[in-house]
């Protein structure tokens, strides 16, 4: 069977950010990791751990450590999407502790892994029917760094 998986390149410390990123969700677990007994081009020692894999809520991911050739950027991002605001806030400050925040909930982590943190609701907020109402609650959250659904959800109706 076919598999997809994404494979994100980082300069080291992918075995540590797998297992940072295993321990934040419940439904997370570690893969395989991938050692070498030869030194790699990329900077890996030989025993070091060349890759990591793991699983996030079903989906599936790897690590390369690759070296410093080339760097991850905000262009792609994990997205995860909270129901709960207790669960959304522990996310955020668990993956921005030696981060950098960035508007409309999106932070890059001390790996340099950007991750969107949403409420569950802000898609159908900002697609509501009614254009004036979408455009409050747009306008609400392009001003917020950490997404506050019940803040865009008092825009869009004007409060």
């Amino acid at each position: 069977m076919t598999q997809v998986a994404t494979c994100l390149w980082l300069d080291g410390d992918a075995e540590a950010a797998a297992r940072f990123y295993v321990s934040l969700f419940a439904q997370a677990e570690m893969g395989d990791i991938q050692r070498l007994n030869v030194d790699t081009p990329g900077g890996v020692k030989a025993g070091e751990a060349l890759a990591a894999s793991f699983t996030l809520a079903g989906t599936p991911y790897m690590l390369l450590n690759g070296g410093p050739h080339f760097t991850l950027s905000p262009a792609a991002s994990i997205m995860v999407t909270c129901t709960d605001p207790a669960e959304q806030d522990r996310l955020w400050d668990a993956l921005l502790d030696g981060g950098t925040a960035m508007h409309c909930g999106w932070l890059t982590d001390r790996y340099g892994v950007s991750w969107q943190i949403i409420p569950d609701g802000l898609q159908a907020l900002l697609a509501d029917p009614d254009p004036d109402r979408a455009r409050r609650a747009t306008e609400a959250m392009m001003g917020m760094v950490k997404l506050d659904l019940l803040a865009m959800q008092a825009a869009a109706r004007g409060d």
